[in-house]
């Protein structure tokens, strides 16, 4: 009989691993996890490069047929089997544990190069106050290579020089992470979100507000919303569209997961799921106001068009900003809050991506939360410290970043939609759990979406990043070809290949794969493949319903 049939966790000892408090803690951490650095300085400049204004069309398309459709799909898996993303999917389906490790090592794999960005956060805020880059004679790009100290191209190597400045700020960094993940899920994680993402909001609120005041902001908004209908026709458009959504949301990589394995069993999932989407929409949208308003100043200011000074990502923040700063009125506060607003969005993000390997580890070892905290964090913060606050930091967040978000995330979320759709069949279980207590009742669409508009549009996105990849005149970034090797491919391929032997691997005795969840109750059995479950009027909670056949 199975470890995880009512019978079998009637007389279990509970697992003790934490919840959220209501639905409003569990709301705030969500939009914590989903808010992240992508949508301060990934979004903009994705929305600008394709169609402006018009992109808003293919982004929504993508928020309600992928983003919120694979958010109640993790949402489904972990309230119901009340578990880390292994202990979900094996309880989901034996077999099909390997997702969870996968998913697991794809989120190990982020934290160790998340919390140098939030290094360089930090140290920038400080920064701002007397825009210290002014001094270098190349200016802000001049002095981030400086302060970095980075490795380029060609030149890239193994190299453990280390930068103080980094390493100072990334000990910080890790010592936050440590001490909010030790206080568990409700005081730490919902604690943090609760106070981090309110103050986030209201910095950026201000930011945006000041932002809209410089001279030639309306020429940044202008660029910014200025639709470009005939983008529409080019199917790039519509792939970036659903990538920015992937991505920003964080679905199919093992957080929501385990964010709604800690929920109380009566809440609306359906609901929530729409709140924390749209909140995490209508926050990117804020974002691009923001920036493309000082990005129009910036443009006027040096007597050019908005188009030449468009970047994103680590070019915006730690170049385009600096400039900005050092040429507007009040330029230390905008620095303060732009920077600030990094911190804020990176740290609950961070937060929700190493409780996953919290989460696996407490579950597997049936640990308490203390020493599981420990067991992980401290490895990670010793690993990230050491590899990534060197010259080689830089290039290994590159190459690490590209090749986890192609070969891991879009490559995870591709083959767990296709195994749950089509291999298991396990769609009619999760919507009918979805259903019982959700406001907002899913059917035929949120199938469609799953398992036919989702999966085509991962493939796709797959595909043509790796010809893209292969087929490209020179190594990515120029970087060394053993260096894109080792660090990208070899590290995706093994990513996977690991997920399969962790799978493999017995759950000792006292792992809370074989304890009742945490209120004492026996978690639900498998998935029957195809069939859905029987609505018993006596039933309370979703997790009480049971397939024809139990």
């Amino acid at each position: 009989m199975s470890a995880t049939s009512p019978s079998a966790g009637a007389h279990a000892p509970s697992a003790d691993r934490g919840a959220f408090r209501g639905r409003t803690a569990f709301i705030f951490a969500a939009i914590g996890s989903a808010v992240g650095l992508g949508n301060i300085w990934r979004f903009p400049a994705v929305a600008y490069d394709n169609g402006g204004g018009a992109f808003i069309l293919p982004y929504l398309v993508a928020l309600l047929t992928a983003g919120i459709p694979l958010l109640f799909l993790d949402y489904a898996i972990g309230h119901r089997w009340r578990g880390s993303a292994p202990a979900a999917w094996r309880r989901f389906k034996r077999w099909t544990e390997f997702i969870g490790w996968w998913q697991v090592l794809i989120t190990l794999i982020i934290a160790l190069y998340y919390a140098l960005i939030l290094a360089w956060a930090l140290n920038y805020t400080v920064f701002s106050l007397d825009q210290r880059w002014d001094s270098h004679p190349k200016g802000a790009a001049g002095f981030f290579g400086e302060y970095t100290q980075a490795l380029e191209g060609a030149d890239v190597d193994i190299s453990f020089d280390y930068v103080p400045t980094v390493l100072i700020s990334m000990l910080i960094v890790w010592v936050a992470v440590i001490v909010v993940m030790a206080l568990g899920v409700q005081k730490g994680i919902a604690g943090a979100s609760t106070i981090f993402i309110p103050l986030l909001v209201i910095m950026f609120v201000i930011l945006v507000i000041r932002s809209l005041f410089l001279p030639g902001a309306f020429d940044g908004l202008d660029a910014f919303f200025r639709p470009n209908w005939g983008a529409l026709l080019n199917p790039s458009v519509w792939i970036a569209a659903y990538g920015q959504i992937f991505f920003s949301l964080s679905v199919a990589f093992g957080i929501m997961l385990t964010y709604s394995s800690y929920l109380k069993k009566k809440t609306d999932l359906t609901g929530s799921g729409l709140v924390v989407g749209f909140a995490n929409s209508s926050f990117e949208i804020l974002a691009g106001i923001g920036v493309f308003s000082a990005l129009g100043f910036m443009a006027q200011a040096q007597g050019v068009r908005v188009d030449e000074v468009v970047s994103a990502g680590i070019g915006l923040a730690f170049i385009a900003f600096p400039t900005i700063i050092s040429e507007a009125p009040a330029g230390a506060l905008i620095g303060v809050l732009f920077f600030g607003s990094l911190i804020l969005a990176g740290f609950t993000s961070l937060i929700s991506i190493v409780e996953v390997v919290i989460a696996a580890v407490q579950d597997k070892f049936g640990l308490g939360r203390v020493s599981s905290t420990l067991w992980v964090c401290v490895p990670i913060a010793v690993v990230s410290t050491v590899l990534f606050s060197t010259t080689m930091g830089l290039p290994l967040l590159d190459v690490m970043d590209k090749w986890v978000n192609e070969y891991g995330i879009v490559a995870a979320a591709l083959v767990s939609s296709l195994i749950v759709a089509y291999v298991v069949r396990g769609m009619p279980t999760l919507r009918d759990h979805l259903n019982f207590r959700g406001t907002f009742h899913i059917g035929r669409w949120w199938y469609a979406c799953v398992a036919i508009i989702a999966p085509l549009v991962l493939a796709f996105s797959l595909v043509g990043g790796t010809i893209q990849l292969v087929t490209s005149g020179e190594t990515y970034s120029g970087y060394p070809v053993w260096f894109n090797f080792v660090f990208g491919w070899l590290m995706a391929i093994g990513l996977l290949v690991i997920a399969i032997v962790l799978s493999a691997i017995p759950w000792p005795a006292g792992s809370n794969l074989h304890k009742s969840d945490s209120d004492g109750d026996p978690i639900a059995p498998e998935v029957v493949p195809g069939k859905g479950l029987v609505v018993r009027p006596e039933a309370t909670t979703p997790h009480e319903l049971r397939s024809a056949e139990f």
